[in-house]
């Protein structure tokens, strides 16, 4: 479709256009074509058995009904597959086409925060397209459903529930209580997420479904956090780490939002009374006793509490008589040293900075260097500590900033306020602005993981698609910190790790506490009866449950029979946005504890964002549940959806405000396979993937004309364009088996819509409507429409799966092999099985003709012939005998293409 989504006159008069052609070919078929076609069925006694379908029933033995839709073709055929076993692989050793092969795959596991949308969708379809594919083939496919528990951002979100409902907070609640209140969310949530996955057709192995937080999930992230332990990969120590004061919990970098600000920009955050003002820069006056003062500027006045010193660059010669001086504190009046380091940029405002080691990553590298002692000034909860002073403590930090700027102002070391641009780390959870905090945590030691992970991918045993994140992946793993995996956080996996009371900062580790008292009492030398043990109340990132996903669903660290099956995983299919984060931690962890790659291919998939070209997200609003395309929607029930959501006032307007100009109609029904083929013919590789609900109106309207061709059969003997139609089909298939091989599933979706678009229904049928007409009672059994619609078909089926098991269902068996009860595991037709059909110069001679039919159609446009006026009449500006005139000489010229 041509039309945007929001012009709605433009889409109402397309799909009337098509409206009228569908007509006229569905009266075509029901009057000339279905009558051959039922005769036919009847004739041959080929019809197939009505197909039970758990409460539903499809009875393929009736005529399909007259017009396509998506509802009733999407009914019922998902539970009879789950029923009968297909998406099983023990099922797929019965097969006789079976090649003893394994394909396995994990889903990424969706957050229980909310509902899935379209970006979880894209992952759905290119990932069943594929598994669907290779269970065709015949190989043993393994496919895992599963969820993740999504700590930080389910206890947000579950947070905001209990305020928005209820006015409590988490901390007025008992630990018990509250995560009594997150099981209840996971479970609702949870369910949905699984409803949403099986509208969308995924074949997954529900019996192996796993959740992150599950037993045997619980057990493999104890093992590893004791292995890992043991191996003197994870310690306890005292750093600085994210901060969300908001959470009161360390964060994950990819829980960091950096907001860029081109200047002075009012933001209202959480806990603070009043908006707080940021791209700013704020200069203030060190003074030095006996000598002219430095002038410093900083855009975080509220750590001015917590400077030890002021540094300049060594070669600077503004600076170069104060080295070894000292500086009076502009609030305390201290003396700080004035340092000199390589690392100040002398041409970035006054060439001198504060050091605050204790709040800021390169400060504390700094201060390091040089022995400087940290002073934390700014408390968990985001407060002024007690080394403030009496006038700062308790203060929130934004409004300490207010008091400490008045008293600059009154000791005359203000210098002035300028605009400064810059970026704001917010956390994504909670809309704060990240402090950086010293606090005690657990982590882990990536630097000999991360090597080895980039060795991996140098060596070539691990390939990235598309392989310019290769670059990405060097880069991350060359500049690899070591990674925090404590939350001090309630819902989520408890670190199996105890305090010994009776000893100053002794941590035991151990898989029970019993064997954490083993081990604490062989580290004491003291009985382990004697010692008190407090078990950590903080739980783990909830990346290092998911970075064991591959093998802790196949039952590690027990040797199961699925993990020796199918570890390592055939293929990672994501999105690239969780390269690092994700992929980059299992390929670690995968490779340290399993002693091999968690998998050897990663396929990465586009973004999918919206008109402002922002992520989708739920914390946003820009979301779109599948379900509403697949079903269609009024605008006023997604509007709805919004309000029950937990969006904060000034994101539920600008949501609200997105949702009346995209859909000012609603989302009209689309269908499942019309979504799936639309997400699959973007491709899985490039940039960013802008969807357009016109787009898959359009799939729809591709799906109307599968349904309408198949009724139609053609008699032997071969005319040449039954011919052509089989070359054209054997080369669709190469192409279709070429894109799944290469994983370009855009190379399938093109050539399946250029075969049953272009070459059948417009070319094909066209052509063989005479024959039809004039012999509509001819005996002999279909062939070659047969062919085109049980190999097409089954080509289409890993795409769009619901249309094709009900066309496919409705063929007359082919003579001499037994059918496969459902297509999705029927044989998937291979290039070399229909190399005998393929004649490229028989394509290329009808290609010719198909110029001159266009030429000829141009033609009778510009000279308006129609039947009620075969000759023409004089239109404006040419008379009768110049167009009869052109009208000949541009007939020879049109004889001769032809002949030739």
């Amino acid at each position: 479709s041509k039309c945007s989504q929001n012009n709605s006159c433009c889409y109402f008069k397309e799909r009337e256009t098509q409206n009228k052609t569908m007509e006229r070919l569905e009266g075509f078929l029901s009057h000339v074509l279905l009558p051959i076609w039922s005769a036919g069925m009847q004739r041959g006694n080929k019809v197939r058995q009505l197909v039970e379908l758990s409460s539903a029933s499809t009875d393929v033995s009736q005529p399909l009904p007259p017009a396509y839709s998506p509802r009733y073709v999407e009914a019922a055929w998902y539970p009879w597959w789950v029923r009968e076993g297909f998406f099983k692989p023990e099922y797929q050793t019965q097969l006789p086409h079976a090649t003893g092969e394994t394909f396995s795959m994990c889903i990424p596991p969706p957050n229980v925060t909310g509902s899935l949308h379209i970006g979880h969708a894209l992952t759905v379809a290119i990932q069943d397209a594929l598994v669907r594919w290779h269970r065709m083939r015949g190989d043993q496919v393994l496919w895992v459903p599963g969820s993740d528990h999504a700590g930080i951002a389910t206890q947000a979100v579950v947070e905001k529930q209990l305020w928005k409902e209820r006015r409590v907070r988490r901390h007025e609640l008992s630990r018990e209580e509250f995560l009594r209140e997150v099981w209840k969310w996971k479970d609702e949530k949870g369910g949905e997420i699984c409803e949403q996955l099986r509208a969308l057709g995924a074949s997954l192995d529900w019996d192996r479904e796993c959740f992150t937080m599950d037993p045997g999930s619980s057990a493999a992230v104890t093992e590893a956090f004791v292995r890992l332990h043991k191996a003197g990969l994870l310690y306890r120590n005292r750093q600085l780490v994210n901060w969300s004061c908001a959470l009161r919990s360390a964060i994950s970098d990819i829980e960091v939002e950096s907001r860029p600000l081109p200047g002075r920009t009012e933001l209202r955050l959480p806990g603070c009374p009043t908006p707080v003002s940021f791209g700013l820069l704020v200069s203030v006056a060190f003074p030095v006793d006996g000598e002219p003062e430095v002038v410093v500027g900083t855009t975080r006045p509220e750590t001015l509490p917590g400077d030890v010193a002021v540094a300049v660059h060594p070669d600077d010669s503004r600076y170069t008589h104060l080295h070894r001086r000292q500086l009076r504190h502009p609030l305390t009046g201290q003396l700080l040293p004035l340092i000199t380091d390589s690392a100040v940029q002398p041409h970035v405002g006054t060439g001198a900075v504060k050091v605050t080691p204790a709040h800021s990553p390169a400060d504390a590298e700094l201060g390091a260097r040089h022995g400087l002692s940290p002073l934390s000034v700014i408390a968990e909860d985001g407060t002024m500590t007690s080394l403030c002073g009496d006038w700062l403590q308790g203060l929130h930090r934004f409004v300490a900033r207010g008091k400490i700027m008045s008293a600059l102002r009154e000791r005359g070391l203000f210098r002035g306020l300028q605009d400064h641009p810059m970026v704001l780390p917010i956390c994504s959870r909670s809309g704060d602005v990240v402090e950086y905090l010293l606090k005690s945590q657990w982590f882990v030691r990536c630097r000999e993981m991360g090597d080895r992970a980039a060795q991996a991918v140098e060596s070539g045993a691990l390939e990235l698609s598309p392989s310019f994140h290769q670059k990405n992946w060097q880069h991350w793993f060359s500049h690899i910190g070591d990674w925090c995996v404590s939350r001090q956080l309630w819902w989520g996996h408890r670190i199996p790790a105890y305090l010994v009371v009776e000893e100053h900062d002794c941590w035991v580790v151990g898989r029970t506490e019993a064997e954490a008292r083993e081990v604490a009492a062989e580290l004491t030398g003291r009985p382990g009866a004697e010692l008190t043990l407090a078990r950590d109340p903080d739980v783990l990132d909830t990346w290092f449950s998911s970075a064991l996903f591959p093998f802790s669903t196949l039952g590690w660290p027990q040797e199961t029979q699925d993990l020796a099956r199918f570890y390592p995983l055939s293929l990672l299919e994501t999105g690239s946005d969780l390269l690092l984060f994700w992929v980059g931690r299992m390929v670690m962890l995968g490779m340290q504890l399993t002693g091999q790659l968690p998998f050897s291919k990663v396929l990465l998939h586009s973004m999918v964002r919206d008109r402002q070209g922002r992520k989708m997200s739920k914390s946003l609003g820009n979301v779109l549940d599948p379900r509403d395309i697949i079903s269609g929607v009024e605008l006023q029930v997604l509007q709805e959806k919004l309000e029950d959501g937990n969006l904060d006032p000034a994101e539920l307007a600008i949501a609200a405000a997105a949702q009346r100009k995209d859909f000012p109609h609603g989302i009209p029904e689309c269908g499942t396979d019309a979504l799936r083929f639309t997400l699959c013919s973007h491709g899985a590789l490039g940039g960013d993937l802008h969807l357009s609900v016109s787009e898959i109106l359009s799939s729809r309207h591709f799906c109307n004309k599968i349904w309408n061709a198949l009724p139609v059969p053609v008699l032997s003997p071969l005319l040449p364009v039954d011919a052509w139609i089989l070359s054209c089909l054997a080369r669709t298939a190469r192409e279709c088996e070429r894109g799944f091989l290469t994983r370009e599933l855009s190379l399938v979706t093109h050539a399946l819509h250029h075969f049953w678009l272009h070459n059948l229904c417009d070319v094909y049928l066209e052509a063989v409507k005479p024959v039809l007409l004039r012999s509509p009672r001819l005996p002999g059994p279909p062939q070659v429409l047969f062919s085109c619609a049980d190999v097409g078909l089954r080509l289409l089926a890993p795409l769009m799966p619901f249309l094709a098991e009900e066309l496919w269902q409705r063929l007359p068996p082919r003579p001499g092999a037994p059918p496969a009860p459902s297509i999705s595991v029927a044989p998937y037709p291979s290039a070399r099985s229909l190399e005998h059909w393929h004649q490229p110069q028989l394509e290329q001679r009808f290609s010719r003709v198909q110029e001159a039919v266009q030429a000829l159609r141009a033609l009778r446009a510009t000279y308006q012939l129609t039947k009620a006026r075969p000759r023409g009449e004089a239109g404006p500006g040419l008379p009768s005998p110049c167009r009869k005139k052109g009208l000949a000489g541009r007939g020879e010229s049109l004889e001769g293409r032809a002949q030739s």
